[in-house]
């Protein structure tokens, strides 16, 4: 059991949109032998989608909209690859799934640098003290210097950066990547994108057939930045590394096939394997003989056929065995988890055994949440999953009456999903709930999956609310936010009572005008942080 976990390398890929996110997935995919031909994520009609994407949406806008779980084995090593979205409307959905990840490895684009989204997700990785490999991508196009570059992830992000390799020129001048530890240059040659390349052409620095294909200034630069590297730069310490205080750097072309094979072998060395869990029973080391696991992420209809929903989990300590039965710690139930599944896109295999590390599928009939642990013994909790108040509302309604059987059931398990919040009114029925989202683009992910895969056309009626607060049941306090014009009374999916407020400013004011406390999370989970 010991050499199965500590085979496990599980991570998530983090970025700002467009920055190549899927499209590095897909090559990892295809250098490990898990594929054998990589989509393009930006397909047309006439080309092929990404593999990792399986949702009709998601292939339509050439974006990820909801993270996908994917394992492959590569040099003896068992990986799970948790592709997250990048859109920052998504944010809520890859702020969970990064709870799964014991490393993440941060993308930026070349000509863009260091993004906003990059940031909101370098600080939930640096708040989880998450290991960070940085890869450094479409070095085939122009950009900025690399060394700018290593100064701006330093600056914007406070991480200190590590060149593992160097490149040698960029967009038109590219030449290849030198490897500092091997001092080994690999050349670049644009070739198949969706295939593996020929084996390309590589040698030490001082090998004349590899300079003259450098070219002499090229080559003069490429020293120049290696002494300086050498001189000025930080210091490579792999305790720092696992702390979160160094970031690794390498750099390449995932759409060219290139760079990433140096990549994924030098990051499978230096990831971390399953890392210990904190927990209200002290640090569980992965390696301890009992199941324990949490979900980390709910997704209905993956199979539009079967209506299944699947209960993503990630196996926090031991070993999981095909049939055997746990307790589901929220309920106190015992479950028997009969049929767990691999999953890879829309593809799926029955496992017979999974160990600490790995993420497992298990079918779900409405018991399970997210954020629910699931062990062999009664009582145990792992760290609340981080919570996100939604900021954009909306009234949602149904246009054919007839349909309020499919569109109640399409509401309650999207919301189960983690991918809305759903709200009652006091004054309106279920028919018209009020949705709440933490950016605009959910709305259109939430209509478009009413419709594909409910069959329910909805009306979205935009409300001009933008914070929800929580507050404790009080009759008059509610009475008095109930007849006012600046808020809207409203029940959360626990019956907690909740308020929709206009803006922070109004909220304040009603505060302190009427002496209500205004709390930013329902008393549920302040509980469980507590």
């Amino acid at each position: 059991m010991k050499e199965e976990i500590q085979s496990r390398k599980t991570f998530a890929i983090i970025s700002h949109p467009d920055a190549g996110k899927t499209t590095l997935t897909e090559k990892l995919l295809l250098f490990g032998g898990a594929i054998h031909l990589a989509g393009n994520v930006k397909a047309r009609k006439t080309q092929r989608y990404a593999t990792s994407d399986w949702m009709e949406l998601e292939r339509q806008r050439g974006i990820s909209i909801t993270s996908s779980a994917m394992q492959f084995n590569y040099e003896g090593y068992v990986i799970n690859i948790l592709d997250t979205p990048g859109h920052q409307d998504f944010s809520e959905d890859t702020y969970r799934t990064l709870t799964a990840a014991d490393s993440a490895v941060m993308l930026i684009d070349v000509a863009k640098g260091v993004e906003a989204q990059t940031i909101k997700l370098f600080e939930v990785c640096k708040q989880r003290g998450i290991p960070i490999f940085t890869f450094i991508n479409k070095l085939d196009r122009e950009g900025k210097n690399p060394i700018d570059l290593m100064d701006e992830v330093e600056k914007v992000l406070g991480i200190e950066a590590y060149a593992m390799n160097w490149p040698i020129g960029m967009g038109a001048d590219f030449k290849g990547i030198y490897d500092r530890q091997s001092a080994l240059v690999e050349r670049y040659a644009a070739g198949n994108r969706y295939g593996i390349p020929s084996a390309s052409q590589s040698g030490s620095i001082e090998v004349p057939e590899v300079q003259s294909g450098i070219g002499a200034e090229l080559l003069q630069r490429l020293r120049d930045d290696v002494e300086l590297l050498d001189m000025a730069g930080n210091k490579f310490d792999m305790e720092r590394v696992n702390r979160g205080e160094v970031t690794p750097v390498f750099f390449g072309s995932a759409l060219n096939n290139f760079g990433v094979p140096n990549f994924l072998d030098s990051f499978l060395k230096l990831a971390p394997g399953p890392r210990a869990r904190s927990s209200n029973q002290g640090e569980l080391d992965p390696l301890g003989p009992q199941f324990s696991g949490f979900v980390f992420k709910i997704q209905a209809n993956m199979n539009a056929l079967h209506r299944d929903r699947i209960a993503f989990i990630r196996l926090c300590t031991g070993k999981y065995e095909r049939g055997m039965n746990v307790i589901h710690t929220r309920s106190h139930r015992k479950l028997r988890l009969a049929q767990p599944q691999q999953l890879f896109a829309q593809e799926r295999t029955i496992l017979d055994e999974a160990y600490a590390g790995d993420i497992i599928g298990v079918h779900d009939n409405g018991i399970l949440r997210i954020g629910d642990v699931l062990a062999e013994k009664d009582g145990l909790e792992f760290e609340a999953m981080p919570f996100f108040s939604p900021e954009n509302f909306a009234r949602v309604s149904i246009k054919n009456a007839l349909k309020r059987k499919q569109f109640i059931k399409g509401i309650q398990e999207l919301q189960e999903e983690g991918a809305i919040h759903v709200f009652r009114d006091l004054n309106v029925g279920v028919e018209a709930p009020v949705i709440g989202v933490v950016g605009q683009l959910q709305f259109e992910v939430l209509e478009y999956r009413l419709r594909e895969e409910y069959g329910v056309e909805v009306e979205i009626s935009h409300l001009p609310y933008e914070i929800v607060r929580w507050i404790i049941k009080d009759e008059e306090k509610i009475r008095i936010l109930k007849d006012s014009t600046m808020s809207l009374m409203v029940l959360d999916q626990d019956e907690n009572y909740a308020v929709l407020l206009l803006d922070k400013w109004k909220a304040n004011w009603m505060s302190e005008r009427y002496s209500i406390e205004f709390m930013n999370q329902p008393l549920l989970i302040q509980d469980q942080k507590s």
